[in-house]
């Protein structure tokens, strides 16, 4: 392959980890299983969206992928029996698993985390032999329609997700919507009072709109209206119909098992939103959701983050079941009990913190279900500023995604000397910055007039503490953070998340909450820094510089609090070279001694712009803020080249599956090995289909298959190698089989007499 596609391959071993949540999942009671069960149905049955809104040619390839590994029942077929049958090497065959794993780990043919598309490492030659080899009519079929989808690397700028007129690609926009018709209908719809969460914007040849919304059921009707250039723009709920139906049918399941009345509203408030697409019936279920506190099991669902919409006003598809992890939530609740003095030690005065603190709901969970194409570590949701200022939101750290560790896991740029403290507390010290920083997103007000002109804050009093002017700024009617801060809006607030943490955790007594006290406390403090500087150096993995495009919220925001940290000056943050395995390498000294007086009060101080900025709707300051402060000077180039030769593949989740036995009516966990297969048959056993029937093969592949599978299970031996394209100059397969057959037979009587 060409120099351009090695650039894009998948990885070659990425670390499958299985997210354990079975010692969690059997505390739970039969009817809080049967909850969790139709629940975790729900957040799944929304795959084909996730997929769809990623990258709209990518369905495709899930189901080719599906149909290559299960036979017409969907049940998984022995991947050994198809190797064989396909007649390429063992390490093709494994780059196809790897291949296919990882499109089913990121949802997509583009990286959850980074938001560029990867390409299979086998040739397309053997790509298609292993296709051919399962026999299935459709997944050759789907082969031929996405083939083209899955290997192109051309032109470069359709690598990367972002905005159509740039040659990115992205599922929310068809591909002629210029982005002045995204901000033509972005203010359209603040005007109309119209969310776009859950909407998506396509353009026909004449230059007319159509926003399509989400929902199972055409219950509301088509509206048309006419926009300011004269065009005209349809409002139509028609969007990802039928999985929304079988969404809408979950939730329906779920709701005999739910725990009170407020999860039943919520339930119900979710089967109206998902069946007729309403967004106040959304926001319900989020009011609903924060009103349960502390259940045994925790979801959440719906259209909920906007970070891959490159206009960030539009949420992609997600849903997870968690069980509550009651020890680790007791440290957790230590910090909300304090939550009033930690957020009062904030670099800003009263005026721009919220009148009332509500006490934020914070849990230790353990995921026994996510439906997203990248597992975070923690959340802190809904994305509702009309909720959150008023209910506040509910903080959430998931345990067995922070704990879960990779096998021959390495930390590239870590001086030898720290190795040893960075391995035994990195983990630690991450829980404190999530608790930290799920804490710093539920904080801030924000200066807004509402729809009779009445404004929540004092026009006369309030100073900019930036400026030293009065207030000039603020949202209007119509207008939320991300409709005015748009595409930087979700790394911005990452940004200013990640801030808070670092701001609040020099405090011994927030240390303490987390059972750290003495020397042990000023260690998890430096690494905390420590991996602060790391993330920030290696983020640079997830910067283009010929697109000048971050691919990644987070990262872009922990490259801007690594800029802030070198800027601080005095020693405390230096990157120095340095060889290591013959190559050039970098090494990161940060001075522990002066994270107290250099590093925190540089990150507070940033930290002030950040929330000030946000406070007032000032998205011109702010955005030339955070666009300086991640700016990848090119002087830095040779600092990324680095950074790409050391970069280490991601985990990658493989998740449990749960089963309702219709023999007793019981709910049972399936688990499945941390491998590209055990990935493969979590996600085939998710049966997660268009609605169409099974595919059949051909009767020949299918006995190949068949045959050879149940040769390496009744006699420990394989079945011969088979093609169905059978030559005069081929060993005759009769032949073989016979051979086979006598070689075995001793084996076979043998093991039939014990």
């Amino acid at each position: 392959m060409s120099t351009l596609s090695q650039r894009y391959f998948a990885d070659e071993n990425a670390p499958y980890s299985l997210l354990e949540a079975k010692p969690f999942f059997e505390t739970l009671s039969p009817k809080e299983k049967k909850y969790a069960h139709f629940m975790s149905r729900a957040a799944f049955e929304g795959t084909r969206i996730l997929i769809d809104q990623t990258n709209p040619n990518a369905l495709p390839i899930y189901d080719l992928i599906l149909n290559v590994f299960t036979d017409k029942q969907g049940n998984m077929i022995e991947t050994e029996a198809l190797c064989k049958a396909s007649e390429v090497s063992t390490e093709a065959f494994e780059q196809f698993l790897q291949y296919s794993a990882q499109f089913l780990g990121n949802q997509s043919n583009y990286k959850s985390f980074g938001d560029e598309k990867f390409i299979p490492r086998l040739s397309s030659q053997d790509f298609e032999k292993i296709v051919h080899a399962s026999g299935s009519d459709k997944a050759i079929a789907l082969f031929e329609q996405s083939k083209n989808e899955i290997f192109s690397v051309e032109p470069v700028a359709g690598n990367l997700l972002g905005f159509p007129q740039e040659g990115h690609v992205s599922g929310y926009y068809s591909s002629n919507v210029t982005n002045d018709d995204i901000k033509l209908v972005q203010a359209f719809l603040e005007k109309e009072r119209v969310d776009p969460l859950n909407t998506r914007l396509f353009k026909d040849k004449q230059g007319h709109f159509k926003l399509v919304i989400a929902a199972a059921e055409e219950e509301f009707e088509e509206k048309v209206y006419a926009l300011d250039n004269g065009s005209k723009i349809t409002l139509s709920f028609t969007d990802f119909q039928q999985p929304l139906k079988k969404v809408a049918q979950a939730i329906h399941d779920a709701i005999p098992y739910a725990a009170n009345e407020t999860q039943k509203n919520m339930l119900e408030s979710y089967y109206t939103t998902f069946r007729n697409g309403s967004m106040p019936a959304f926001v319900d279920s989020q009011r609903y959701w924060l009103q349960d506190l502390s259940p045994r099991v925790e979801t959440n669902i719906g259209f909920i983050e906007t970070y891959r919409d490159p206009q960030g006003v539009r949420a992609e598809w997600e849903g997870f079941v968690a069980m509550v992890n009651e020890e680790q939530t007791r440290k957790f609740n230590r910090l909300v009990d304090n939550a009033p003095l930690f957020v009062s030690r904030l670099p800003w005065t009263a005026e721009f913190e919220r009148e009332t603190l509500n006490r934020p709901d914070f849990t230790s969970l353990e995921v026994l279900s996510f439906a997203t194409g990248g597992i975070p570590a923690g959340i802190n949701i809904p994305n509702l500023t009309e909720l959150t200022q008023i209910y506040g939101s509910k903080n959430v750290s998931l345990g067995n995604v922070i704990s879960a560790k990779a096998p021959n896991e390495k930390f590239p740029f870590i001086r030898q000397e720290d190795l040893k403290l960075y391995k035994d507390y990195r983990n630690p010290s991450f829980e404190v910055q999530v608790g930290t920083h799920e804490l710093g997103h539920g904080t801030g007000k924000l200066f807004s007039e509402d729809e009779n002109g009445k404004l929540n804050f004092d026009i006369e009093s309030v100073v900019n503490p930036v400026t030293k002017e009065k207030i000039k700024t603020w949202y209007k009617p119509g207008q939320n953070f991300n409709s005015k801060f748009k595409s930087i809006a979700s790394s911005y607030e990452e940004c200013r998340a990640e801030c808070i943490a670092l701001s609040l955790s020099p405090y011994e007594d927030i240390l303490k909450i987390f059972n750290y006290e003495g020397q042990e406390a000023e260690d998890i403090l430096y690494i905390m820094y420590l991996n602060m500087a790391r993330a920030g150096l290696t983020a640079l993995e997830f910067y283009n510089p010929d697109a000048k495009k971050w691919g990644q919220a987070h990262m872009q925001a922990r490259y801007a609090i690594m800029n802030v940290m070198l800027e601080a000056g005095q020693d405390f943050l230096e990157f120095k070279p340095c060889t290591v395995d013959g190559k050039e390498s970098l090494e990161i000294y940060l001075d522990r001694s002066k994270i107290r007086s250099v590093g925190a009060p540089a990150v507070s101080k940033f930290l002030t712009k950040l929330q000030i900025y946000k406070a007032t709707a000032d998205e011109v300051n702010g955005t030339q803020l955070y666009m300086d402060a991640t700016n990848v000077p090119e002087k830095w180039n040779s600092t990324r080249n680095i950074v790409i030769s050391s970069k280490q593949p991601r985990k990658v989740f493989v998740q449990a599956n749960t089963i309702l036995n219709q023999h007793d009516d019981q709910i049972q966990l399936r688990e499945y090995e941390p491998s590209a297969t055990g990935m493969i048959q979590s996600f085939a056993s998710k049966k997660v289909e268009n609605g169409q029937s099974h595919h059949s093969r051909d009767q020949v592949s299918a006995l190949a298959i068949g045959l050879s599978g149940l040769s390496t299970l009744a006699l420990g031996d394989t079945f011969p190698e088979f093609s169905k394209n059978i030559s005069q100059s081929q060993t005759d397969f009769t032949e073989i089989a016979l051979s086979f057959l006598k070689r075995s037979d001793g084996r076979l009587t043998s093991d039939a007499s014990t």
